[in-house]
């Protein structure tokens, strides 16, 4: 997958596909550019795009990073914290055992295009880190209280979607499910459980994911005010 190294915006990722008609560049999940363009088409119109779409690519940006707004000493995760300091020569951020530290020069703010783009592979290492550790014990235990079958558990955040079930049973979720309150993430957990014996949303599927969580209906309401976006 071509990859596309911006000074203002960082690496580009480019996908081709047989459904695209002309090319388009959206903020990805991971707070990341993404271009898509027609089978064919030369890398160099997306260049050109970008070159010429600078200030709507900015403001693109912008309204994403209202959904993932950066604070000194916010929590990151479940386990991880924010940790910024001030004045230095050089932008950089290190994970340090369970503290993400960022370096922040003078002339840059935490919500910089250019200081989101270093701090977000961090922050993603992170997350898939506790994701990793929590959920297939998490999962399990659920699957096992509600006598649920499934084949196996793998991650993404390739996608703005929580979590997915396919018919063979493998169920994918989203790392940024560890930025979620711990009842929503269970509320995700036994949704796509459910989805094992219904791959419907169906009346016999809701009472399913009734049996496991009685307070789905609230879960569900709470869990569309937020975003898989990091």
């Amino acid at each position: 997958m071509p990859i596309i190294e911006d000074a203002e915006f960082g690496n580009i990722t480019v996908r081709r596909s047989a459904k695209a008609s002309h090319v388009r560049i959206r903020v990805a999940p991971n707070g990341t550019l993404r271009a898509s363009l027609p089978l064919y088409a030369p890398l160099f119109v997306v260049k050109r795009l970008i070159k010429n779409s600078r200030k709507e690519l900015q403001q693109m940006l912008l309204e994403h990073h209202g959904e993932t707004h950066y604070e000194a000493g916010m929590q990151i995760g479940k386990s991880h914290s924010l940790i910024v300091r001030n004045d230095a020569t050089s932008l950089s951020v290190k994970r340090h055992g369970q503290q993400i530290v960022l370096t922040l020069p003078t002339e840059n703010t935490l919500n910089d295009n250019e200081v989101a783009s270093v701090l977000r592979p961090v922050i993603i290492s992170a997350l898939r880190l506790e994701a990793k550790s929590y959920l297939p014990k998490r999962l399990s235990y659920l699957a096992k209280n509600g006598n649920f079958s499934y084949d196996s558990v793998r991650f993404s955040h390739a996608s703005g979607r929580w979590g997915s079930c396919s018919s063979n049973g493998t169920i994918s979720l989203n790392i940024a499910l560890m930025k979620l309150p711990f009842e929503l993430i269970d509320y995700v957990l036994v949704h796509e459980l459910s989805h094992t014996v219904h791959m419907n949303h169906s009346e016999e599927f809701w009472e399913l994911v009734s049996s496991g969580d009685p307070a789905y209906r609230i879960h569900r309401r709470d869990l569309k005010k937020e975003t898989p976006s990091i």
